[in-house]
Order: structure tokens, then C-alpha cells, then sequence
């Protein structure tokens, strides 16, 4: 079984872009959306959630972060309600970057479920992603922290150990496999090794075209999950 939301492509610029920057790459990554079909997932800081959703059509716009907090006293915390009414439908939560404590994590979980927006969990270990998974957040990002950033992939290994023990304890979970992912190659590989998608953020910035560099990784994904589904359907 795979999960419901498979295949698909996370573009997660972080804070390198914002403005207009972060608006000219999410209308690229909406071309590519438009295009090949693919779900794809755009971040963009908290401020420009509303600018991107409002100028796009068929990217999920999606926080950086996300907080349990409910409506009332909170200053300066992240409100679920707040970036849902901004155009926010998805969430990043225990990035390398802004982790956060297990008991936050279930909670955060919780609130979003509660919202309609999907979240994306990190783990940087399989025992990590085996915990993560049993609070059935919508993907689990699985990538060795020191990994990010480095242009160098996981091994095959890696990947496959990964899909079957989260597979085993939630199907329904979208599996990402996205450390070090920096060509159209890369993506394609970890998909045909069984992930349900994957993304990038020096992998697309760094390149010489960063829209033609989205538009190659989601050709390459859609490609990948369609051999694999033949292959398996023939199995």
C-alpha cells in the first residue's frame, strides 16, 4: 500500500528568498504543478503565505513551522487558525533547523489534523521517523541531519530500511526522502527505491535555473512513480 498522497515534490526555499523572490520561484513551481500533475509542496516565511497563496493555483502553500497554541494568550507564538486563514495548508514541524519536543510534535499533530492542514514531520534517524510515525502526521521526512546541505544523498540502504519499517507501522504516511537531493536524478532514484516523494532547497537554488531545475525534478518523480507502479503491478 502507498499512501494517498504519492507522488509528490517539496520546494523549500527556507529563508534564502522572500517577496517577490519567493513569489517568482512558487509561480514556477505552479507551472510545474500545472503541468506534469504532481502535488507540490512551496514554503515561504510566515509573511508571505498569503502573497504566494493569493498568486498561485496549484502549489500547497506551506509554513516554515507550526505551534499548538490555541486562540487567546500566545504572544509571538505560531496559531494554527492564523496560518490556515492565511492561505497555509500544509506545515513543516521538527525541522533540523527549529526542532521540537515530542510532546509539542504530537500535539502540533494534533491541531493541524484538527485544521485540515498537512503536516511534514522530520526525523534525522530511522529510530527517530519510527517514533514520529506512531503520532500519523500526513509525510515523514526522514534525512540524516548531517546530510543537509552537502549535495551527498543517503545510501540505497538508507532509503529502503526507511520504506519498510514505516510502512509496517503506518501505510498511510507519505514516505520523503530528501537529504542532500540536488538533480532531477536524485529524486527519481529515491522514488523508484520506494519513497512517495521527495524535495530540495540548495538542490534548486544552487542551480543555474531554479524553475527548470523544479519542472526536471517533477518530471523525473512522476516518471519514477509511474515505472514503479508498473513494475509492481507486474510483480
Amino acid at each position: 500500500m502507498k499512501s494517498s498522497l504519492a507522488p509528490f515534490l517539496v520546494v523549500n526555499p527556507k529563508s534564502y528568498l522572500y517577496g517577490k523572490e519567493s513569489l517568482a520561484l512558487a509561480q514556477a513551481a505552479d507551472a510545474a504543478a500545472k503541468k506534469t500533475g504532481l502535488k507540490i509542496y512551496f514554503t515561504c516565511p510566515f509573511s508571505d503565505i498569503r502573497y504566494i497563496r493569493e498568486n498561485t493555483d496549484a502549489i500547497i502553500v506551506t509554513a516554515q513551522a507550526m505551534e499548538s497554541l490555541k486562540p487567546g494568550r500566545g504572544m509571538g507564538h505560531l496559531l494554527p487558525e492564523a496560518l490556515y486563514e492565511a492561505g497555509a495548508r500544509a506545515t513543516f514541524l521538527n525541522h533540523a533547523e527549529n526542532p521540537m519536543t515530542m510532546a509539542e510534535l504530537a500535539k502540533t499533530i494534533a491541531r493541524a489534523r484538527e485544521l485540515g492542514i498537512e503536516t511534514i514531520a522530520c526525523a534525522d534517524s530511522l529510530a527517530e521517523g519510527t517514533a514520529i510515525a506512531a503520532f500519523h502526521p500526513d509525510i515523514l521526512l526522514c534525512e540524516p541531519t548531517d546530510l543537509i546541505g552537502t549535495g551527498k544523498t543517503a545510501d540505497d540502504s538508507y532509503t529502503t530500511s526507511i520504506v519498510a519499517k514505516i510502512r509496517g507501522i503506518d501505510p498511510s504516511i507519505g514516505i520523503m526522502i530528501a537529504s542532500g537531493i540536488t538533480a532531477a536524478d536524485d529524486v527519481y532514484r529515491v522514488v523508484r527505491l520506494g519513497a512517495d516523494g521527495s524535495g530540495a532547497t540548495s538542490g534548486i537554488l544552487g542551480a543555474p535555473d531554479p524553475g527548470q531545475r523544479i519542472m526536471e525534478m517533477a518530471e523525473a518523480i512522476v516518471r519514477a512513480a509511474a515505472e514503479r507502479e508498473n513494475t509492481e503491478s507486474a510483480a
